[in-house]
């Protein structure tokens, strides 16, 4: 009677052990999905950044002053549903950033900007297409504190006519937010004829207050020059695709500008 007994239950653990490792059972004991997640932006600040996963700190650390896209991943077991994506600073402990991710998403991302010590969404740059510029925007007035919306208006300006010929428009964009991107043809910047003159022809980028042809320096004190005052750009004739953070920086009354992300 025994020996009946210890046979039947060696036959149940047999019939048991291939269900539990069937990868459609339901067992939670046996349950594996592994979330791949992705973590891009750019960091602008003198703080490198700590990247933990759950309870695992990663190898990885995102750099200061610097682009970056990391993949982390994660391994949830048996019945866990949610995991938590947390950065740091490094130095400090300060927590910059706090993301759950579920594992019903199959992927996970999260993509940002961390500047003066705050963070925001960053925006996907257009990709580089032949014989095409795209240019984002964030402009940050912090010396005329300049508060309402302003235009981009992109364009080339003719020296000798002093024509300046706009392109595109990227319109309504506050200050210290990012713009939508605009795309343009690349261009030549050699001497050419222009109205049956000879002339010379800069890349501008002009700031004006929305919905005008007025420079947004109007009433501020400062001037815009013509020729050297513009916000930043690439080379002309060079496909790019671009996304820029500059802020004001003024050499006496006429109006420059610092860029503090080039990307």
């Amino acid at each position: 009677m025994k020996m009946n007994t210890t046979r039947a239950l060696l036959l149940a653990m047999v019939a048991f052990l291939p269900a539990a490792c069937n990868k459609d059972n339901n067992n939670y004991l046996y349950n594996e999905q592994i979330l791949p997640i992705t973590i891009k932006g750019y960091n602008a600040t003198g703080e490198a950044l700590a990247v933990k996963v759950d309870t695992f700190n990663s190898l990885k650390t995102i750099g200061l002053q610097a682009a970056f896209d990391l993949l982390e991943s994660f391994t949830f077991k048996g019945d866990r549903q949610t995991v938590k994506l947390s950065i740091s600073e490094k130095s400090t402990g300060k927590p910059v950033l706090e993301k759950e991710f579920r594992k019903d998403d199959g992927r996970a991302s999260v993509s940002f900007l961390y500047m003066d010590g705050k963070v925001s969404d960053m925006p996907e740059k257009p990709a580089v297409a032949d014989e095409k510029i795209s240019l984002v925007y964030m402009f940050i007035p912090g010396v005329t504190n300049y508060s309402e919306p302003v235009d981009f208006a992109i364009g080339k300006y003719f020296v000798t006519p002093k024509v300046f010929e706009e392109v595109a428009r990227i319109k309504n964009v506050k200050p210290n937010e990012f713009s939508e991107p605009a795309t343009i043809s690349t261009f030549s910047t050699a001497r050419q004829e222009y109205n049956g003159v000879m002339t010379s022809v800069s890349f501008q980028v002009r700031i004006y207050k929305t919905g005008t042809k007025t420079l947004y320096t109007d009433g501020t004190g400062y001037t815009w020059n013509e020729l050297s005052t513009s916000a930043p750009k690439p080379v002309a004739s060079v496909a790019s695709s671009k996304l820029y953070i500059f802020s004001e920086a003024p050499g006496g009354t006429i109006m420059r500008f610092f860029t503090r992300l080039d990307y």
